[in-house]
């Protein structure tokens, strides 16, 4: 089959999870149903499933594909910054701010609906975030080394707390401006890694 002939498909599928997601985090996994899903992009319902197996199909691309973006765009980050230790961090906290920023409903839908993935695909994705945790620590532990190796992690789990807050913090109209808010989250996130290994030298 041709790319042109293929990316449409590819198209609709990510509109489909899109509005899934929005849906989902709004109304919960099991307020929604695939008819709803399906005229959100305008299709029906029932021609949903040329796409996905059903809404637990949708659920678990959602969740398993943003854990590994996530682990992906880091190490292309890590990599890009050709293992400056500032630059390291500080790269990988602007993705994830983009993450918080961009992509709220899907953290929303974390928190809520994790525990309905099957087992295998709940599995895939505690290994994708723990990748993605471990990532961090290195970057913290060289720009911070006098934070041991438990102390960073906590720090960084402690972050992804403070950055994944953004689906509590009201309506985009309510908040700063997108690049106000995004560097007050870098000044936040920064700000606690350094407090940790203040600490940690008191």
């Amino acid at each position: 089959m041709s790319t042109s002939a293929s990316a449409p498909s590819t198209s609709r599928r990510e509109q489909i999870l899109k509005e899934a997601a929005r849906l989902f985090a709004d109304r919960g996994f099991h307020g929604v149903g695939v008819d709803e899903i399906g005229a959100a992009v305008g299709i029906s319902g029932p021609g949903l499933y040329r796409h996905f197996a059903g809404k637990d199909a949708m659920l678990a691309e959602l969740l398993v594909g943003i854990s590994g973006q996530l682990l992906t765009g880091g190490k292309r980050r890590v990599a890009e910054a050709d293992g400056a230790p500032e630059v390291v961090l500080d790269s990988l906290i602007e993705g994830h701010i983009d993450f918080a920023l961009d992509d709220r409903p899907l953290i929303t839908l974390h928190d809520r609906e994790l525990d309905r993935l099957r087992d295998s695909d709940r599995k895939l994705v505690r290994q994708l975030q723990r990748q993605y945790v471990e990532l961090w620590v290195a970057a913290v532990r060289e720009v911070y080394p006098e934070l041991i190796e438990a102390e960073a992690r906590a720090s960084v789990h402690a972050v992804f707390g403070l950055l994944n807050s953004t689906p509590h913090l009201g309506r985009p109209g309510a908040l700063p401006g997108r690049d106000a808010m995004a560097a007050l989250l870098h000044r936040l996130a920064r700000g606690a890694f350094t407090a940790a290994a203040a600490t940690a030298t008191a």
